[in-house]
């Protein structure tokens, strides 16, 4: 995974502060590895993806996060950063099977535009010591992190998801048949 990937995605910047990565993770939906900039239909992510974290042995705890910054659509974001998911307490050479879902997994279903969807990773500074949040929208990973002591992430990737049928790009102007 390219740090560099995360700043041309504009995650850097507008979800995370800049850092450097120090655990492994590795994201999966059906055997199919999410790499910055790829891309996902909503049909693919009907269940949550398998995750698994690096970390230096299972006495070490790490929070999953994950976003999407462009909610309800990427030309008017203002329900930014929307919250699709919160795992806390998984311990490091495990999946976040072995964590605390504290916010349940919802899949991005955008209804315009592409949307980035963000997973991060934060190495705890213990066991039980993050807590969810009362709302999914308008959700704040920086001030989580902060508020719970996470400092910069030690992980992070992104892929891309648009409505099915979604092209993406501008509309086509009507074909005029004369």
């Amino acid at each position: 995974m390219s740090e560099y990937s995360l700043v041309l995605g504009r995650v850097v910047g507008e979800v995370l502060d800049d850092f450097v990565a120090s655990t492994s993770l590795r994201v999966t939906y059906n055997g199919r590895l999410v790499v910055n900039a790829c891309e996902f239909k909503p049909s693919q992510l009907a269940q949550p993806p398998r995750v698994e974290i690096g970390g230096p042995d299972i006495r070490t705890f790490y929070t999953l996060v994950m976003v999407d910054p462009d909610a309800p659509s990427p030309s008017n974001p203002h329900l930014r950063e929307y919250l699709h998911w919160l795992v806390t307490d998984i311990p490091g050479t495990m999946t976040a099977d072995f964590g605390q879902e504290i916010v349940s997994y919802e899949r991005p279903q955008p209804t315009s535009g592409i949307h980035r969807v963000v997973f991060a990773l934060f190495k705890q500074l213990g066991r039980q010591t993050v807590y969810p949040p009362g709302w999914r929208q308008n959700f704040e990973t920086r001030d989580f992190a902060q508020i719970y002591n996470l400092g910069l992430p030690v992980a992070a990737v992104y892929f891309n998801c648009q409505r099915e049928g979604g092209s993406g790009g501008r509309r086509r102007p009507p074909l005029i048949i004369q």
